[in-house]
């Protein structure tokens, strides 16, 4: 075995392990209230991750399967991010809302680079590509929702005001909220950057430590900081629409 390529085995298990209790010792000395998510999320990522090994292994064999669990992850996405955004359990017209900036993108983006022939039409292919671009919309929708209307929230004097000078609830509503929702793309912004410089990214790692040489491991990286960067972008501009409109509300 070439010394390039991580060694999986009970070293590593137990160096996940540690990982996970630093991770929930510190936020519990620091009274971040989170020991409890971050120690739920680490379990869950082993078990979802570990499902995720065994279904994977049947679903890339039939690419309508395949399909089939990109709608559930998108569905699971959009459920995630409409919590987030309007800070508790969404309905189901509420998730289904979600769908056009956290999934629409990225099904349209993977779609289009299959047809083309750039991905293989094959469960292997579509299903890590459509994960990672699912997930960048996710968190960009999740932070420009909440963003958006926090300033909705805070300003809504202003928003009155804008509407008194003749401008549409819409119109008024925009003007408050596209600038705190924009900096929600900050994140894939910086992330993109600084590749290189400031941070060496998973899939780039992976390939590495899994025995790709460099060269192809850094033009996958730059597809997927690529990707995530354009429909992220694209989720933005919907969420931001979709608040400013008033599709999307608060907690009350």
């Amino acid at each position: 075995m070439s010394d390039t390529v991580v060694r999986i085995g009970p070293a590593l298990a137990v160096a996940v392990v540690l990982l996970a209790v630093v991770a929930v010792a510190v936020t519990h000395l620091g009274r971040t209230g989170h020991e409890r998510a971050v120690a739920w999320s680490s379990m869950r990522a082993a078990v979802q991750l570990g499902l995720l090994a065994v279904v994977l292994g049947l679903l890339v064999r039939h690419i309508w399967l395949s399909a089939g669990f990109v709608v559930l992850m998108a569905l699971v996405a959009a459920w995630t991010a409409a919590g987030r955004v309007i800070g508790r359990r969404p309905t189901v017209s509420e998730t289904a809302r979600l769908l056009l900036p956290v999934a629409a993108p990225s099904v349209v983006v993977v779609s289009a680079l299959i047809v083309v022939g750039v991905l293989p039409a094959t469960g292997l292919a579509l299903i890590p590509s459509a994960g990672i671009m699912i997930g960048g919309a996710m968190n960009t929708t999740s932070l420009t929702g909440r963003r958006a209307l926090d300033e909705l929230t805070s300003r809504r004097g202003e928003v009155e005001a804008a509407m008194s000078l003749g401008l549409s609830n819409h119109q008024a509503r925009m003007e408050i909220c596209r600038t705190a929702a924009s900096t929600a793309l900050i994140p894939a912004l910086d992330q993109t950057r600084t590749v290189g410089l400031v941070t060496i990214p998973g899939a780039f790692v992976g390939m590495v430590l899994g025995g790709a040489s460099t060269t192809d491991a850094a033009v996958m990286q730059l597809f997927v900081l690529i990707s995530i960067l354009a429909v992220s972008s694209c989720a933005m501009v919907a969420t931001t629409e979709l608040v400013a409109r008033g599709v999307l509300v608060a907690r009350r």
